[in-house]
């Protein structure tokens, strides 16, 4: 049997997809590891009743698809945190994260988990070779391609699409990331979590993908929103180091000089 696979997807008002991404993501992972996978949506406590279309598809998968259901809008690294460590309580091997708009194409899954045989971290890539982004105005272009590259000159990382929100990380990437310190609530969620990987030494790869403007519903992004995200980098490299720096050894030699 294939290790256990977990897909975190987080929702705040999808009723329009979920029923639908959840379908194709389920046929995706039945593909790529028959029998041992599970699909974790986390919901904000939609308004709209995502979260009782989430507990209808769960009774009709038989468990395949389980729910958290949080109190409130708490922001996406909160909800990403809350179903990461579901996960690996449950004990996950590897976790995928993606957006339930289909800006991500479920197809591109096994392709992920490919790429994760020989990485810690991969990421579904709109900006590397082959990647592709549709359906966006120039603005949403300007703001997402130059958010990145800001992001990746300031934290000093050779990661493409640092804000890019479709991933796989290995059980002991999230352990290594130590969870419980990371700090961002929005978008710079994603951003915080690969910079994280790569203070740890862990190995990235990105994967080219085909993202789309969501199908229904409405976006959370805003510009607005994106230039808030890009002014948190300025301190997410000192503080962040600061947490992931390793603590010194302290021989029995010096404590005893001490």
């Amino acid at each position: 049997m294939s290790e256990p696979i977990w897909l975190v997807l987080p929702t705040y008002n999808e009723k329009e997809n979920l029923e639908s991404i959840a379908a194709a993501i389920s046929k995706q992972l039945e593909l790529a590891a028959p029998g041992s996978w599970n699909i974790l949506v986390v919901d904000d406590n939609s308004p709209d009743g995502t979260g009782a279309i989430a507990d209808r598809l769960s009774v009709a998968s038989e468990g395949k698809i389980k729910v958290l259901h949080r109190a409130g809008k708490e922001g996406l690294g909160r909800a990403y945190v809350a179903g990461f460590k579901y996960a690996l309580a449950q004990g996950a091997q590897k976790v995928i994260q993606m957006d339930a708009d289909f800006s991500h194409d479920p197809a591109d899954i096994p392709r992920l988990l490919e790429a994760s045989q020989t990485a810690d971290v991969v990421i579904g890539s709109r900006y590397v070779s082959g990647g592709v982004v549709l359906d966006w105005g120039t603005t949403r272009r300007v703001l997402s391609r130059g958010g990145c590259r800001y992001a990746s000159t300031i934290l000093g990382a050779e990661v493409s699409d640092l804000t890019g929100g479709f991933k796989c990380l290995k059980a002991s990437a999230l352990e290594a990331i130590d969870l419980d310190t990371v700090k961002a609530e929005g978008y710079v969620f994603q951003i915080e979590v690969t910079y994280r990987a790569m203070l740890q030494g862990l190995k990235i790869v990105e994967v080219p993908i085909v993202f789309r403007d969501r199908l229904a519903g409405t976006s959370k992004m805003s510009s607005r929103i994106a230039i808030e995200a890009m002014w948190s980098v300025l301190s997410l490299r000192r503080r962040t180091e600061a947490e992931m720096r390793p603590t010194p050894r302290i021989t029995p030699e010096e404590a005893s000089r001490n």
